[in-house]
């Protein structure tokens, strides 16, 4: 098999890196390549904020055979001292200041013994590690090689029946959303452009003809191009729009729908290489919505609490195999099964089309009745009042749990927690009604849209409307 270096050579003369010289990509390349010239395996903690050089730089590492650690370059402080402990690389790698400063501190103290990866694990290949979590302040890497994240490309061709991909890619690289677009393409032979999302919200490369492309989003990014005529008729243009990282609500898919956006929400994560299962285009355009359709390379079963298959139409719990999965979280490997359970709670039908209910540790338990976040959620955005939303579950002596929500209202709108409540009389069950509410500017989430929860655990904690 070619290593990456070598498949970029292959591929020197083509004009597949748009907006860069392909050839001075390549040049760059070997450059880094000569840099990594350590004949042991190193762990190369990869902190590079610029786009090109982290490409550069994570293409040569993996060719010359060490394990990279994929950095997000706007960690503070506490998470890179979480990381470096955790990681203890012999490289951080990348134009990261704060990284940088942490490492070198690091290396002034008295030294632990570090980690190393378990010994069950292959080392036959350099390993990948993605970032996973952050959110609850715990950060973990998932370990991956190129041939997971290549099980997953092919998948992935499969399914939309590709030869070549050619991906606008947005989102950023360090993260599995972002760097799969780049993997799929790469190795594909197809076409890749790297677009940050604040260039493309100020209406930069509009002028480019996305008919050919795939492009990937989280759901608070459509919902911004979707409030921008020129980059909604834009979008649609798109051969495909992926849509993951977050659950997206009904209002944001219909109002894409009636745009006749060519939308494929996903349902995926870091550890099994993005997107394991989608809703096509077509599917989407048709009406359908919270169904997903598994991909080629995944098998994915339903089971109860105790492992057990269950039959159609029966939710439990989400177990997955599949080429492309995780070896483990750095730096402890997977049981020897190969199933993965991501604690999401769904359904297939008699088609073999999943269907999502909700994240087993979401649920809410309150006064004795199960409530899934989502349904409450889809609830309160379907009053047309709150431009953003999220429910949780705050611990209560009396009731077990309490629903609480925290909301952004519509814009020139004041919404109170009592017209909130009013207007969801009748559209669900009283006890699903949340009885405490926060009304704030914006809900904390990072660039994949995911929610801050321990902040917003903090906000209720401080702040709180009771029912």
């Amino acid at each position: 098999m070619l290593t990456p270096l070598e498949q970029l050579k292959a591929r020197h003369q083509e004009n597949w890196l748009l907006g860069y010289n392909s050839l001075e990509f390549l040049t760059l390349t070997e450059d880094l390549f000569q840099s990594f010239v350590n004949p042991i395996p190193q762990k190369i903690l990869l902190a590079e904020p610029d786009p090109i050089l982290f490409l550069a730089s994570f293409i040569a590492a993996c060719s010359r055979g060490h394990d990279i650690f994929l950095a997000n370059p706007t960690w503070g402080l506490s998470e890179w001292q979480q990381v470096l402990d955790l990681v203890a690389p012999d490289l951080v790698w990348g134009n990261c200041e704060c990284a940088q400063q942490c490492y070198d501190w690091r290396l002034s103290r008295p030294s632990n013994t570090s980690l190393s990866i378990n010994q069950n694990i292959s080392q036959a290949n350099s390993l990948i590690m993605i970032p996973t979590g952050g959110s609850s302040g715990k950060i973990r890497f998932a370990m991956h090689t190129w041939q997971t994240l290549m099980a997953s490309v092919q998948g992935f061709r499969e399914f939309f029946q590709l030869r070549e991909v050619n991906s606008i890619c947005v989102l950023p690289l360090y993260h599995v959303s972002g760097l799969m677009q780049f993997m799929r393409s790469f190795s594909s032979g197809g076409q890749f452009l790297i677009l940050p999302f604040k260039e493309l919200k100020s209406g930069k490369l509009t002028n480019f003809d996305p008919q050919e492309f795939f492009i990937s989003l989280v759901p608070t990014q459509l919902q911004t191009i979707l409030n921008d005529s020129h980059l909604t008729a834009w979008l649609s243009r798109c051969s495909t729009v992926l849509l993951g990282g977050a659950p997206a609500w009904d209002e944001l898919l219909e109002k894409a729908r009636f745009h006749n956006i060519r939308l494929a929400p996903s349902y995926g994560m870091t550890e099994t290489a993005s997107q394991i299962a989608t809703l096509n285009p077509a599917s989407f355009l048709n009406g359908k919505k919270n169904s997903y359709q598994i991909l080629p390379h995944v098998n994915l079963k339903i089971c109860n609490e105790k492992g057990k298959g269950l039959d159609f139409k029966q939710p439990g719990f989400i177990a997955i195999s599949s080429p492309s999965l995780a070896l483990g979280y750095y730096p402890e490997p997977f049981s020897e099964s190969g199933v993965f359970y991501p604690d999401d709670i769904g359904f297939l039908d008699e088609e073999g089309v999943l269907q999502i209910i909700g994240r087993s540790s979401d649920k809410i338990i309150t006064g004795g009745e199960n409530v899934f976040p989502c349904e409450v959620e889809t609830a309160i955005r379907s009053t047309g009042r709150v431009k953003d939303v999220f429910v949780v579950g705050k611990a209560d002596n009396y009731w077990g749990q309490i629903i609480s929500a925290v909301y952004v209202p519509q814009t020139n709108l004041d919404i109170s927690p009592q017209q909130l409540r009013e207007a969801l009389i009748g559209k669900i069950a009283h006890f699903k009604i949340p009885k405490l509410w926060l009304k704030i500017k914006e809900i904390p989430r990072n660039e994949q849209g995911k929610i801050n929860r321990q902040q917003i655990q903090e906000l209720l904690n401080k702040n709180t409307v009771s029912e």
